[in-house]
């Protein structure tokens, strides 16, 4: 008969392996597609400013694709950063966190070394815990 407060089965290395590859590999997509989100946000800027504060026709022109660029990358961007949530089990203020930095000029910049920073420590603790290598 087995106990109510049974403790859930604890992992083994080769699942430990797996899971920390598979968070490690949600972690690269996420930074690359925050520095690609976070440059297509500033040339979005830029686009805005030459559109409405200093209007030069012939920016705009050539800047028309911007916006729908930018707004397709976020749409990617959001799915990388839901994987890499659900990957490393963090709380929904992290989540509400990374969503912003990608509409908020350089936020995504600023957050993007944090949570590498992070992630690569939980994931270095992981390995170490479950003697995972590579």
């Amino acid at each position: 008969m087995t106990s109510p407060q049974q403790s859930a089965p604890t992992p083994t290395s080769d699942q430990a392996a797996t899971a920390i590859r598979k968070a490690r590999g949600a972690l690269s997509r996420y930074r690359f597609l925050a520095i690609l989100t976070g440059v297509m946000l500033l040339v979005l800027c830029v686009e805005l400013f030459f559109k409405y504060v200093v209007p030069v026709d012939v920016v705009v022109d050539y800047m028309g694709w911007v916006p729908f660029a930018h707004g397709w990358i976020y749409v990617v961007y959001l799915v990388t950063v839901l994987d890499l949530w659900a990957k490393m089990r963090w709380g929904f203020g992290r989540l509400a966190t990374m969503v912003f930095a990608g509409v908020v000029p350089v936020m995504s910049f600023v957050l993007e070394k944090k949570v590498h920073r992070e992630a690569d420590a939980k994931l270095g603790a992981l390995a170490e815990r479950y003697a995972v290598h590579g």
